[in-house]
């Protein structure tokens, strides 16, 4: 587990060189982060463009610091992202916009409906857009040598009936992180069963006097979904079942959301899952005040970020006995609307494209992604980071083995809050089961 920490120190050690023009290196929030940042940035002031330039309205969502200054600003190595796709790609101009996590959705809405779609679109859903008509499928304006490079798993996460309509943004991935020293200190092995997790979470309770919380649980409205993935998909459950029709009050999901809550019942967790956001449980974390937390891969960065000097590994997510450990991922994309006032489609189609190769040219996209601390979607990319650490090529398999949320589905919005619900309810004692069957018929009717 050494070598795993060792590892993480490395990556987020090059990631810093990254966001300062250094080596590239590798680097999840919600996949977003949240930000206080404003709404919107004008685009970059340039030459007005020839009358013969193709234009594509851009919008990319704000992860966090750093993306701002890295589209606009300077953070391209003394340049900005618009400036340099510009120079390298004659006659075709971004109007490119950086909008809030908290904004983005409010700003698309009101674009679609005065008819005034973005060309371009970075964002998390995509399922209610291309049900509604307005997006043009992938395979119109995405080169297909690049087209290849994305992880399948990661594409299939953007397909309505057999059609992609969205090409992968940048990914996530989530795994327990435990305090090494604590667990050394009490001569005990990181939980890989639920049953050893309780055990586990007792001996620390015992041993630490109550001080130290054992196991950190986010049920709130921000991601309590991801609870619901954890305690499921590690019984064999989860949000649908193998034809992929949603399947959230089968059993194996009732037993794995009540051994969650009775995790939080025996004292076992943070005091208050239903208001402790996994930010807050991170914080606890890095402050030495919880033992084992489910956390994305910029653990490292956020801790040492936040001032802390945990000694910290990762393992497995833990899993009923007999079932299998998988990993959550969690990705955003990048859409392109349809806009039937072009004058050459093709050519617009052929612009977009070069805007995709751009982005993900492992010369800018390895910074990109390192530089907010995430995981790339194209396996250049991952190519280029091992080169640099090769320690890196661990995350290959991780990025291989994702589950995803069911985003693709129209219902996806429905569910997600329909569980963050249940879980809430159950904290407070409603009946697991009859919840989970209320929210199904309400699916399926």
């Amino acid at each position: 587990m050494k070598k795993i920490f060792a590892m993480l120190l490395a990556l987020s050690m090059v990631f810093a060189l990254v966001a300062c023009g250094g080596s590239p290196a590798p680097a999840e929030t919600k996949a977003p982060a949240e930000t206080t940042a404003p709404a919107t940035e004008a685009p970059t002031e340039a030459a007005a463009p020839a009358a013969d330039d193709i234009t594509l309205d851009v919008i990319i969502c704000e992860y966090g610091p750093n993306t701002r200054e890295w589209f606009l600003g300077s953070g391209m190595n003394g340049t900005n992202f618009v400036d340099k796709f510009e120079s390298e790609n004659p006659g075709v101009k971004l109007n490119l916009e950086v909008v809030s996590w908290n904004d983005v959705y409010t700003v698309v809405d009101t674009r679609i409906a005065s008819n005034q779609a973005p060309d371009i679109l970075n964002i998390d859903v995509f399922a209610n857009y291309a049900n509604d008509g307005l997006l043009e499928p992938v395979s119109q304006y995405c080169p297909d040598e690049l087209y290849k490079d994305f992880f399948p798993s990661f594409i299939d996460q953007s397909v309505i009936d057999d059609t992609v309509w969205a090409v992968p943004d940048l990914a996530s991935a989530r795994a327990l992180y435990y305090n090494v020293d604590m667990f050394e200190e009490m001569g005990i092995e990181v939980p890989t069963t639920w049953a050893e997790l309780e055990d586990a979470a007792q001996t620390i309770l015992d041993f630490y006097d109550g001080e130290v919380y054992p196991w950190g649980i986010d049920m709130t409205t921000d991601e309590g979904q991801a609870a619901f993935a954890y305690y499921t998909w590690g019984n064999d459950g989860g949000f649908v079942d193998a034809d992929g029709n949603w399947a959230l009050n089968s059993d194996a999901n009732v037993e794995a959301i009540e051994y969650a809550v009775s995790l939080v019942k025996n004292g076992y967790t943070n005091p208050n899952p239903e208001t402790q956001t996994r930010y807050d449980l991170q914080d606890m974390f890095a402050a030495g005040k919880l033992a084992m937390c489910i956390a994305p891969n910029s653990m490292p960065t956020y801790v040492s970020d936040k001032g802390g000097t945990i000694n910290m590994a990762t393992a497995a997510i833990p899993a009923n006995e007999g079932k299998t450990s998988s990993s959550v991922g969690v990705m955003d994309r990048i859409m392109a609307f349809k806009d039937e006032s072009a004058p050459d489609q093709a050519a617009r189609d052929e612009a977009i494209g070069k805007f995709l190769t751009f982005f993900y040219n492992p010369e800018n996209y390895v910074g990109w992604v390192s530089m907010e601390g995430f995981l790339p979607a194209v396996n250049s990319a991952v190519e280029a980071l091992v080169a640099s650490d090769p320690s890196f090529e661990a995350w290959l398999d991780v990025l291989n083995s994702c589950k995803f949320y069911s985003t693709a589905k129209a219902e996806w919005d429905q569910v997600k809050q329909g569980v963050i619900s249940v879980e809430q309810k159950a904290l407070t004692g409603a009946d697991v089961r009859t919840e989970l069957d209320a929210l199904q018929a309400q699916l399926v009717g």
